[in-house]
């Protein structure tokens, strides 16, 4: 769904802001650790959200039916852009400020919105929906081989790097190797998977750079977005020129994929890392490519190779391989010491974001 999934497996995921920004999601009376409770149980935000990246194969599909691509991704950006400001402006938070920090922010938007979005636009003018939700599905997988070359902290494991080997098999599988690649679209599907490789690039950059920044998680995410959007509102006119006419169901299908797939899809990941934590929230990161494929199949009368549903589930066996990992072992508390408690983060499409391990310095 030109989504972008959680990132690779970490103890920290970028957008970690310091521990104040806890007070974006819940309010500063309430104690650490203690959970709120949401209007709708977290299964079926997490149920909705799965049908919201799913069908976002479908709607970019559907958008490129009636307007070029850099125009359906600009849609996306600013209807998701609105969804979310809205947002900000209930919640009283504002942007951040300091040009160093909109500087970092213009390069993850790049990376995180504006090429991928673009990139899987393009793509499925020439491959079919359902490729482009598997391809995306690889985007754990360059993750976890980026974090090994970029990321000292992460250490390979004999689980992760099979799981990073059996995903790639899964990607060969999925596109036919062993008949040469016959019928496919090899510039679309190199589109794709770049597309799914951007994603932990920049989650790499804003890492390195946005980390700890001190800003909430909304805040940054939000304005990321809105650079992405004028970024893309700078490139479009270059590359199309205004729609003589307004196709209904592609411009509700462009409409859908921001306010839905952008917006609100950030929104619902966001509430589902703060209620339940990151490990269960990204667990969507696994639906996303069954519900593209079903969609593709039964809506849009796609085509479906027997390689394509086997390579998509050793696609994603591979890619949970490489997020696993063993436990973290607990250590004896000190009479006295308060255990550490996660404060609440978030990963969405928009951008990937995370506040890290609290732990009180005083003891009680």
């Amino acid at each position: 769904m030109s989504t972008a999934p959680p990132p690779p497996r970490s103890d920290t995921v970028p957008y970690a802001p310091s521990v104040p920004a806890a007070s974006a999601v819940r309010p500063a009376v309430t104690p650490p650790g203690t959970p709120t409770r949401a209007a709708l149980d977290w299964r079926i935000r997490f149920g909705v959200l799965s049908l919201i990246w799913g069908f976002s194969f479908l709607l970019i599909k559907v958008g490129t039916d009636g307007y070029a691509p850099f125009q359906v991704t600009l849609g996306r950006l600013a209807f998701g852009t609105a969804v979310v400001a809205a947002v900000l402006v209930v919640k009283r938070e504002r942007l951040p400020r300091g040009a160093r920090t909109w500087l970092h922010l213009t390069v993850a938007a790049l990376l995180l919105n504006a090429l991928p979005f673009s990139l899987f636009a393009y793509a499925e003018l020439t491959i079919p929906s359902t490729l482009a939700g598997i391809c995306n599905a690889t985007s754990p997988l360059w993750g976890m081989a980026l974090s090994l070359v970029a990321l000292s902290e992460d250490r390979p494991t004999r689980r992760r790097v099979a799981g990073l080997g059996l995903g790639f098999f899964g990607v060969l599988t999925v596109l036919g190797a062993w008949q040469g690649f016959s019928g496919l679209d090899l510039g679309g599907t190199l589109m794709a998977l770049l597309a799914s490789l951007s994603y932990p690039i920049g989650w790499i950059y804003v890492r390195r750079t946005l980390a700890g920044s001190g800003h909430s998680n909304l805040s940054l995410s939000g304005a990321q977005l809105l650079v992405a959007t004028a970024e893309l509102a700078i490139v479009t006119p270059l590359f199309t020129s205004l729609p003589t006419h307004f196709p209904v169901v592609p411009l509700l299908a462009v409409v859908a994929l921001g306010a839905l797939g952008t917006g609100l899809a950030f929104l619902l990941q966001y509430a589902l890392v703060a209620e339940v934590g990151p490990t269960t929230a990204q667990m969507v990161t696994y639906f996303i490519p069954v519900i593209a494929t079903a969609a593709g199949v039964v809506v849009l009368g796609e085509s479906l190779s027997w390689s394509t549903p086997v390579g998509a589930v050793i696609v994603l066996a591979g890619a949970a391989l490489t997020q696993s990992g063993p436990r973290p072992r607990s250590r004896p508390l000190r009479e006295g010491a308060r255990p550490c408690t996660k404060a609440p983060g978030s990963a969405s499409a928009t951008s990937v974001v995370a506040t890290p391990e609290v732990c009180p310095s005083r003891q009680s």
